[in-house]
């Protein structure tokens, strides 16, 4: 009995999108980010001032205007 691997794309409820290991996100500008750090964290709410980063402004969001 084999066990699967981790996933590589987490969605967290009214937060960001989590992302394991490497991965190459392409922001609204095309611009290519290598993620750098194990669990990275992708801003779904469209108002993280480090896009295409979370920087935890959902947290703030009315719950209607989170993603």
């Amino acid at each position: 009995m084999s066990t699967s691997p981790s996933p590589d794309v987490i969605v967290c409820p009214g937060g960001p999108l989590l992302l394991r290991g490497e991965h190459v996100i392409a922001d609204e500008d095309g611009v290519e980010h290598v993620t750098e750090r194990p669990v990275s964290a992708l801003c779904r709410c469209g108002k993280s001032a480090s896009r295409p980063w979370c920087d935890g402004t959902h947290k703030v969001l009315p719950e209607k205007d989170r993603p």
